[in-house]
């Protein structure tokens, strides 16, 4: 479905940021993207929706297609009329408006033959805590429904690809588990490929098909999900699930063991 190949992502025609990357998403699958804050993982993210030209970014090499259409110089709308919604960090909303306007805008791009009403039921469905709150104004609900809020909103659009960026965030545990919950739920009911962003690679690797490790703009390893779980250097450095504890201190290992065992 979709396809980055060695793209570089250019801001103020001075800042690399992006180095080569290269990634897929196949058709209905779950794929995470995970690394630390600064990674790059944001804005492969925008280089795939069309957001970099909001920021002054810009994709300088490579190519990005989906369903074997270039999409990398393609305006936001015309990639969000493909099938590609980004959920973006931070879940941002029209907080002035209910929870049900909010989720009617989802539906703007697909023009008056959208059926609102049914899709509206689908989302409640999905979030029935929306339904309920469906007359609230939407600045005033907890993080958690925002979560579920935006999610729903995407939904309305139809998606065929839904871009995550970092769900977890902010959220108690056992929202958390709810919202991943949900993502699996969409993704095997509507058939909508995912391309989860994530900081929380235990949670993230727990769905995901498969998996990429991005630092400093590159991507420097990647497998299946089920493969990654088990790697050393991912329980080292993501899962804290090693070295700390036996004698040695995590800081001191992490950056030179990564750079000799990722990096070469």
């Amino acid at each position: 479905m979709l396809t980055l190949n060695s793209i570089e992502v250019m801001y103020s025609d001075i800042i690399l940021v992006l180095k080569g990357v290269s990634l897929e998403v196949p058709d209905g699958k779950i794929v995470t993207l995970l690394g630390a804050n600064g990674a790059g993982k944001t804005t492969t993210l925008k280089a795939i929706s069309g957001l970099l030209s909001t920021e002054l970014g810009k994709v300088t090499d490579g190519s990005i297609t989906f369903d074997g259409q270039r999409i990398d110089n393609m305006t936001p709308e015309h990639i969000v009329n493909l099938g590609i919604i980004q959920i973006m960090e931070g879940r941002r909303l029209f907080e002035h408006l209910s929870v049900e306007d909010n989720l009617s805008v989802g539906a703007y791009f697909r023009g008056a033959s959208a059926d609102i009403k049914a899709d509206l039921g689908l989302v409640y469905d999905y979030f029935p805590k929306l339904k309920g709150l469906r007359n609230a104004t939407s600045g005033y609900i907890s993080g958690g429904e925002r979560q579920m809020l935006v999610m729903g909103r995407a939904l309305m659009a139809h998606p065929k690809l839904m871009l995550l960026d970092e769900p977890s965030m902010g959220l108690a545990p056992s929202m958390v588990d709810e919202i991943f919950r949900i993502i699996v739920k969409i993704n095997t009911e509507e058939k909508a490929g995912i391309f989860l962003v994530e900081q929380n690679a235990a949670a993230a690797l727990s769905i995901a098909n498969y998996g990429y490790v991005m630092e400093n703009g590159r991507v420097v390893l990647d497998g299946p999900a089920g493969q990654l779980r088990n790697n050393e250097d991912i329980k080292e450095f993501y899962l804290g699930l090693t070295e700390v504890g036996k004698g040695k201190s995590f800081r001191e290992v992490k950056h030179y063991r990564r750079r000799k065992r990722w990096l070469g």
